[in-house]
């Protein structure tokens, strides 16, 4: 029942994924004046008929105002036409119904809430404001000096009905008005949050708004993960930029949903390459084993790819100590240093196309759960000679799948306690 309300509102005020704040509470005040002033002229107790002409005229040019809005995605040259449109038609019904007398006054109050919530900067807040002033000291100032300009009630017994329904219904407006503009800035607020935990891990996120500032943060363990496309210069070659956006966006869509699984964390995209780390922002025990598993995922996947797209792929892991961290200010970047992100790029850079390379360190961590091949100890650059191993699969006994990559329940519970030691120790 949400989603299905959701949806229609986004329907009638346009969806927050793509319409501005501003532009959605322009779409909001319009309908709602609209309908307010159009069922405003069907009061049977309107003190004249000019009134109901009054209401009506004004509660089509606010659902025009709405319409070229919603469909034409105009608002911001509506702005004054919609302000100078609710002043003229509150100055007007306000000298209709018995001036203060009567309480439509009351109405200056949501008028200039939704107008200078509308307005853009301080310049046009504050001469929103100044229009309200004005029109409403011309209000009193026609009752104070010419009465005679307003029309009271022809009987006096309709006037504490018509207060009361005029108090109570601006009340109702300013409820709808805060709970429009509450609604608005929840989903804004939301769609922030999302776009921030989207660059930034959940507790780093926190932190950041909680301190202004990311304090670095030493790992003395952790594993990091490189993949890389073999020969994509070559594949790009023959792929339009269209074809070759939406094949790599496929890929790295899919490590993103495997990653998340296993628990690791996205660090960052570099061409075509992606990086991703296990152990942190939060210490654990399982983070060679999560990256191990999260690499089996990726190479089957990319088998599957490679049958129908020619992609292969080469994946690196090494597992040591590092410091991760947030830097810039205006476009944050989490992210991690240190030898061990090196060695890991070296992992994979002296791999083999379709392979997973884990250097020894790593492969201490993982032996008892995987099937590898020992490759000897070979040349990285900048490295000298690094014993390295290509993992083929799980063992049968932590498997559930003959091709070794699904783990079975004895290996999710050995990875529980591997994190709560892991958690027990980094704390």
């Amino acid at each position: 029942m949400k989603n299905i309300f959701v949806q229609l509102t986004d329907k009638v005020i346009g969806s927050p994924r793509y319409w501005s704040l501003e532009h959605r509470l322009f779409n909001s005040f319009s309908l709602l004046n609209g309908i307010t002033n159009t069922l405003g002229a069907l009061n049977p107790s309107s003190n004249y008929s000019w009134l109901f002409a009054l209401n009506l005229a004004t509660g089509l040019i606010f659902l025009a105002f709405y319409a070229i809005s919603r469909w034409k995605s105009i608002y911001r040259s509506l702005y004054w036409p919609f302000v100078l449109t609710i002043q003229i038609f509150l100055f007007f019904n306000i000298l209709g119904n018995a001036g203060s007398n009567g309480g439509a006054h009351y109405y200056y109050i949501p008028a200039v809430l939704i107008s200078t919530t509308l307005s853009r900067n301080t310049r046009t807040t504050i001469v929103a404001a100044l229009i309200s002033v004005i029109f409403t000291c011309g209000v009193f100032y026609i009752e104070g000096y010419h009465s005679e300009w307003i029309r009271g009630y022809r009987n006096p017994g309709d006037r504490l009905p018509d207060v009361v329904g005029q108090f109570l219904f601006v009340q109702i407006l300013c409820g709808v008005v805060i709970i429009i503009l509450k609604n608005h800035f929840n989903e804004e607020r939301n769609k922030s949050e999302n776009l921030l935990l989207n660059i930034l891990p959940i507790s780093v996120a926190e932190e950041l708004k909680r301190e202004g500032r990311v304090e670095p943060k030493h790992y003395d363990a952790a594993t990091v993960l490189f993949t890389d496309m073999v020969g994509f210069t070559k594949i790009a070659e023959g792929l339009s930029p269209q074809k070759l956006v939406a094949e790599l966006d496929a890929c790295f869509h899919e490590f993103d949903t495997i990653i998340r699984s296993t628990g690791i964390e996205k660090i960052k995209t570099i061409g075509d390459a992606y990086m991703a780390v296990g152990g942190l922002p939060k210490s654990n025990g399982s983070h060679a084993l999560d990256c191990v598993l999260a690499a089996l995922r990726m190479q089957a996947y990319m088998l599957r790819a490679a049958a129908t797209a020619g992609w292969q792929i080469r994946l690196g892991i090494h597992t040591g100590p590092l410091v991760a961290g947030v830097v810039g200010s205006e476009k944050f970047a989490y992210d991690i240093w240190g030898d061990t992100v090196n060695t890991a790029s070296r992992m994979e850079s002296s791999g083999a196309a379709g392979k997973i390379n884990v250097s020894a360190e790593t492969y201490s961590y993982i032996e008892k759960y995987f099937l590898c091949e020992y490759r000897g100890k070979l040349v990285a650059k900048n490295k000298g000679e690094v014993a390295m191993y290509f993992v083929e699969r799980l063992k049968p006994e932590f498997s559930t799948d003959a091709e070794g990559i699904l783990p079975n329940e004895r290996l999710i519970a050995e990875r529980n306690v591997l994190n709560r030691v892991g958690h027990a120790q980094g704390d």
